[in-house]
């Protein structure tokens, strides 16, 4: 057996196309990968972290490949070494047309290559569906390797169930024969796989995944699936499987490690009562997971992670980790754990006014962040303390600016393909809250917290505050149909979340007032945005972390700063997230002819957090600067700011009442629908679009907008003060 590590990276489809699936960003990358190479088949691998106690996440049916278990690495990975493979017949293994080689006992010989390739001597070896019989057969043949077994929605066909049928040899028959049609378990069959493969794939994994809204884990289910083809599959099919009920009882028994079985009481492909029957046999513990179906790891992942983490800890002999919080008080003191979105930098700045207003409402109160670039520069200015359990937080703002084009972010697209990003940060925050007691949990549109709580209710132990400043997601005018369904989708998830278990949020804040909302409705027969928000939220008005009264005289300001009386000054920025490179070119390369038509112009590009001032071009007379701290202060002092048309920077410009162009992401709804309602709400900016502004269209608009008296609605200045008084009811 001969072993590579040759780099590899999986097929990955254009990030910006809708609707089809891609090689995401990951939440954790692996440390090592390579082939093991058995009978002339390769096969592939990839190890993450470090140690001897490795959690082997098994291959199953070729229909999926490793990455079925990304809900699983990134959190195994911070605690214990990881073994993923692709099976044989998917993702970057070998495809084979032996029958022979797909047996149970071909796989349990494959994983072994796999462990000696990457030298793992023993580990913790966890299987899904058909993967159960890989892992019997591995203990069977190599009891020494198999320190623990988990078994999740196992391919044991104890009692008489659709699966024991079609694996009796008198059903193999059948498997061939042509029919008229294909319906239901008739899909099992080589000639509809030839015929229709992509339809199969789908009525399949729908079967694996029947819990309400998984439009994204089909997505994924079905792009691995047709990462085989149907000659390969129906070689699968043909591979022997086990299903006499004596040799799965002797399987079953032969078990001399510890073990345990997962299993959601709403699989529709193998039934609970035969993972009942597995745990019976084999004494292992038994977990049933309300409402979910056969891919139980991707769809409830906390608590198959919790689950996996309790055997292996017992494997390893490692103090068992409380599910329940421990308690350490210190001195009494309260204190307040805010997990504040790092997708720009407004987030964090009104947070930081809203905990320095909670921190005067509760005396002694202790607030830690739970935080990432490119928020923590906020904080770390305003001399806030980040846990140190942020370094383990994976980076969205890097998936989105991954997700981006040419001024162009397909915001909704690129939050439903951070799926595993946003399940490991709850996992890193669900390690911080167990370990660390806090009296409140404060999240400021932290996605992963909101929907992991809500399913999960029992983790929930605290006060749990939710904010936000726009509420529904909504598809944009050439997303067709298909955007439609899964916006509306999203949205219903978000209702039955709230209706099933409204204890979770203690308290929904609004950073607006109702007027601010799109009259919009959430989907089809769902509510308008509005109603249901009114129903759902308190209001705290708009929350701009400063009062411009408290600026002082514009002239003086302006003198602080280093701005000449007899300048225009021009503030060019993009936020923090690192996707407006674009426009910060184009309009440079707007600045020649803006300062031939205002001479005395200064223009001040603001780079940001995430954008290399390096790389951008540059001109005689143009400055360039990388993240200025107190940016609105700047914005306070500007004759004109030039803005890509986040709500956090117009609205500070609206507050000041200073001229501004803003230019929506194309594809970002919240800019082009949520945020562009809300500042012709107040008569703030004037909309541009970004395919049509020549460099000279931006200069004759910087030219006409310059210095121009404006008369926007007025910003309330006591949002934080408000947010603050009903978070310290919470305390």
């Amino acid at each position: 057996m001969s072993t590579t590590v040759t780099p590899q990276t999986r097929t990955a489809q254009p990030a910006a196309t809708p609707g089809r699936v891609t090689e995401q960003t990951r939440a954790r990358y692996p440390d090592a990968e390579g082939y093991a190479e058995r009978d002339g088949q390769r096969l592939f691998y990839e190890v993450y972290g470090e140690g001897e106690e490795t959690v082997f996440f098994l291959p199953t049916w070729s229909l999926v490949h490793s990455r079925v278990w990304k809900m699983q690495v990134p959190y195994f990975a911070r605690h214990f070494r990881v073994l993923t493979m692709d099976g044989l017949g998917n993702g970057l293994s070998d495809r084979c047309g032996d029958p022979e080689r797909y047996a149970a006992a071909e796989f349990a010989e494959d994983c072994l290559a796999v462990m000696d390739a990457t030298e793992t001597r023993r580990a913790v070896l966890v299987g899904v569906s058909r993967g159960a019989q890989w892992l019997l057969e591995m203990a069977r043949r190599h009891p020494d390797r198999v320190a623990g077994a988990a078994f999740l929605g196992p391919m044991f066909p104890y009692t008489p169930s659709q699966w024991s049928l079609l694996l009796h040899p008198a059903t193999q028959r059948g498997f061939f024969a042509r029919m008229p049609a294909y319906r239901g378990w008739g899909r099992i069959n080589a000639n509809h796989w030839r015929q229709d493969f992509p339809q199969f794939v789908e009525w399949f994994q729908r079967r694996c995944l029947p819990e309400p809204h998984s439009t994204k884990a089909i997505e994924d289910a079905v792009g691995w699936g047709l990462e085989t083809d149907p000659e390969t599959l129906i070689a699968t099919a043909q591979g022997a499987m086990h299903r006499d009920r004596a040799t799965l009882r002797e399987l079953a028994q032969g078990l001399s490690c510890p073990s345990l079985v997962i299993h959601g009481d709403r699989d529709r492909i193998t039934p609970l009562r035969d993972g009942r029957a597995l745990a019976r046999l084999a004494g292992a513990g038994l977990e049933v997971v309300e409402g979910g179906g056969h891919v139980i790891g991707a769809r409830k992942p906390v608590a198959v992670n919790l689950a996996l983490r309790d055997l292996a800890e017992e494997v390893f002999e490692r103090p068992r980790t409380p599910r329940d919080p421990t308690v350490h008080r210190g001195d009494g003191r309260p204190r307040a754990l805010f997990v504040s979105s790092p997708i720009g930098l407004g987030h964090a700045q009104r947070d930081v006014a809203i905990a320095r207003e909670l921190r005067r409402r509760v005396p002694g109160l202790e607030v830690d962040w739970l935080a990432q670039n490119p928020v923590t520069r906020v904080l770390e200015q305003e001399g806030e303390r980040i846990h140190p359990a942020s370094a383990h937080l994976a980076n969205e703002s890097k998936h989105i600016e991954s997700e981006s084009a040419e001024h162009d972010l397909h915001c909704f697209h690129a939050f439903r393909r951070m799926d595993e990003i946003l399940a490991a940060n709850f996992m890193v925050f669900h390690d911080l809250v167990r370990d660390e007691r806090y009296d409140l949990w404060v999240g400021d549109e932290a996605w992963e917290l909101d929907y992991y709580l809500h399913e999960n209710p029992r983790e929930k132990r605290v006060p749990f505050a939710w904010l936000t400043d726009f509420v529904g997601w909504l598809p944009m005018s050439d997303g067709g149909e298909h955007e439609h369904y899964l916006t509306a989708d999203y949205n219903a998830d978000m209702i039955d979340h709230i209706d099933h278990h409204p204890e979770v949020r203690d308290l929904a804040l609004f950073v607006g007032n109702p007027e601010d909302i799109v009259p919009h409705r959430l989907g089809p027969d769902l509510p308008l945005v509005r109603d249901w928000t009114e129903r759902h939220f308190d209001f705290t008005g708009y929350v701009t972390g400063f009062d411009p009264e408290a600026l002082g005289d514009r002239s003086r300001l302006r003198a602080e700063l280093g701005y000449g009386d007899d300048e225009r000054v021009c503030i060019v920025t993009v936020g923090g997230s690192g996707v407006g490179a674009h426009l910060l070119r184009r309009v440079i390369d707007a600045f020649p002819a803006a300062r031939e038509r205002v001479p005395d112009l200064r223009m001040i590009v603001v780079a940001g957090p995430r954008i290399d001032p390096a790389g951008l071009p540059d001109h005689d007379g143009l400055e360039v600067v990388a993240y200025v701290h107190n940016l609105y202060r700047h914005l306070a002092a500007c004759d004109l700011a030039v803005v890509q048309g986040g709500l956090t920077t117009s609205m500070e410009l609206t507050a000041n009442k200073r001229p501004f162009l803003y230019f929506p992401l194309r594809h970002h709804f919240e800019q082009n629908l949520h945020v562009r309602h809300r500042l012709e709400r107040y008569g703030a900016g004037r909309h541009m679009d970004f395919d049509h502004s020549t460099p000279e269209d931006v200069a004759d608009a910087i030219a006409a907008e310059v210095g121009r008296e404006v008369s926007y609605r007025d910003v309330e200045t006591d949002g934080a003060e408000r947010a603050a008084d009903r978070l310290a009811q919470l305390l």
